[in-house]
C-alpha cells in the first residue's frame, strides 16, 4: 500500500466524522468541509493506488 492510499482512508474516515457531527449539530459548514474531506481521500487514494500500479508493472 502506498502512502497516499493510506492518508486519503484517513482523510475519508475524518470526512465522515465531520459529516456525521455536522448533520447532527445542524452545522452545514462542518457538514460540507466532512464532504470535501471524503472527496479529498477518494482521489488521494486512486493517486496512492495508481502509483502501486505502476510502480508494479515497471518491475516486470
Amino acid at each position: 500500500m502506498h502512502k497516499d492510499e493510506a492518508k486519503g482512508s484517513a482523510k475519508k474516515v475524518r470526512g465522515n466524522v465531520k459529516e456525521a457531527i455536522g448533520k447532527g449539530t445542524g452545522d452545514e459548514k462542518l457538514r460540507a468541509e466532512g464532504k470535501a474531506d471524503k472527496a479529498e481521500g477518494t482521489v488521494q487514494k486512486g493517486v496512492g493506488k495508481a502509483k502501486d500500479e505502476i510502480r508494479d508493472a515497471l518491475k516486470r
